[in-house]
């Protein structure tokens, strides 16, 4: 394993990077900016879950401050509207409650955990699954594998905080739902979406970010709620051969991921390959996943994360905001660009790295 010095050292450089990530001149096609950090939509969601991760392992108070101060600043802004993506940021807020007890941060989870459930609320589709609502599109009869970290996690931690059972058992029943129609069972990769109406996979293409939402769901699940012995053995089954498919697709070299995991003509993405080694890590360490089988990986996979951050702290080769593709090349065709889920999922991975377990 990679020095501890030299992973502090980058992890301080990623998350300062983060808290000050603006738009380069980039144009965006989305009505809130996917880049800024101090913008209300999934991306930023992300990367303040992975900024509170290494708080609760540094206990730097200037996280803490950074945290608290997007959120009260956001909150006085107003946000824009509620749907799946925008529902991201609400996570690290459960967390944030119980930290700092504000009443106004238990509030917007109360309102914001009951939108989720009720009849006008999010939206649902075929077998009332959440439909994969973003901002200013409905994504009619669409369900994304985003979903389970964009609404279902929050939603599960909202249940726990809340003390609605209700709320955890809906979440339950989500990451069932997606399985059911996005698990390619050949691979034991997810495709990216399902449309009921077509009732198809669009492209049927194993897309390597919207995969790394399920290793990082898996893993936070078991830990975050209370599961049936038999739920759990199902979830974990799924994430046991995925991590399995993930080994065999690993680019040898440098024990990365592709854009399009089965491709290898396809670019090396970092955002999913920091997602990925951290929920393998994760795996090793509970005991899921045998060491032995996964230690080579592991080692190759944190060098070629630590290759891939500049001298400032920016992570390269992270993919931009990617809807639906019906090919490959739609794929590898998404410009790459520093984003705030880039930093933050190799936040979660280089904090991950630096637990006394591997050293």
């Amino acid at each position: 394993m990679v020095e501890k010095q030299i992973m502090e050292e980058k992890l301080n450089l990623v998350s300062d990077k983060m808290m000050i990530l603006k738009n380069n001149g980039m144009k965006e096609k989305y009505p809130v900016s996917l880049i800024d950090i101090n913008c209300w939509e999934w991306p930023q969601g992300v990367g303040l879950f992975g900024l509170y991760r290494y708080y609760e392992m540094s206990r730097k108070p200037e996280l803490l401050t950074f945290l608290t101060e997007w959120y009260d600043r956001r909150m006085e802004e107003g946000i824009v509207e509620k749907n799946v993506n925008t529902t991201s940021p609400m996570l690290t807020l459960t967390y944030l409650y119980e930290i700092t007890k504000k009443e106004s941060y238990l509030s917007l989870i109360g309102e914001w955990a009951d939108w989720i459930m009720e009849d006008k609320g999010l939206i649902r589709t075929g077998d009332g699954c959440f439909q994969h609502m973003i901002t200013g599109n409905p994504n009619d009869s669409e369900i994304l594998i985003d979903t389970l970290f964009m609404t279902v996690l929050f939603l599960a931690r909202a249940g726990k905080l809340l003390n609605r059972p209700d709320y955890i058992e809906e979440a339950k029943y989500q990451v069932l739902c997606h399985i059911k129609y996005l698990l390619n069972k050949n691979e034991g990769l997810f495709y990216h979406g399902f449309n009921f109406k077509r009732n198809d996979n669009y492209g049927g293409i194993l897309w390597g970010r919207g995969n790394c939402w399920y290793t990082i769901v898996a893993m936070e699940l078991i830990q975050e709620i209370p599961m049936e012995e038999g739920l759990k053995r199902h979830f974990l089954t799924v994430y046991e051969n995925q991590v399995e498919a993930l080994k065999r697709y690993a680019d040898p070299e440098t024990g990365l991921w592709h854009t399009v995991i089965d491709d290898p003509d396809t670019y090396l993405e970092l955002s999913a390959s920091a997602a990925f080694l951290r929920g393998i890590m994760q795996g090793v360490r509970l005991g899921i996943l045998k060491r032995e089988a996964y230690e080579g990986l592991i080692e190759k996979a944190v060098k070629g994360l630590l290759d891939n951050i500049g001298d400032d702290g920016t992570v390269k080769n992270v993919s931009y905001g990617t809807p639906i593709g019906l090919d490959k090349e739609f794929y590898n065709k998404i410009p790459c660009c520093p984003m705030t889920y880039g930093q933050a999922l190799m936040i979660l991975a280089l904090q991950e790295a630096l637990t006394d377990y591997w050293h």
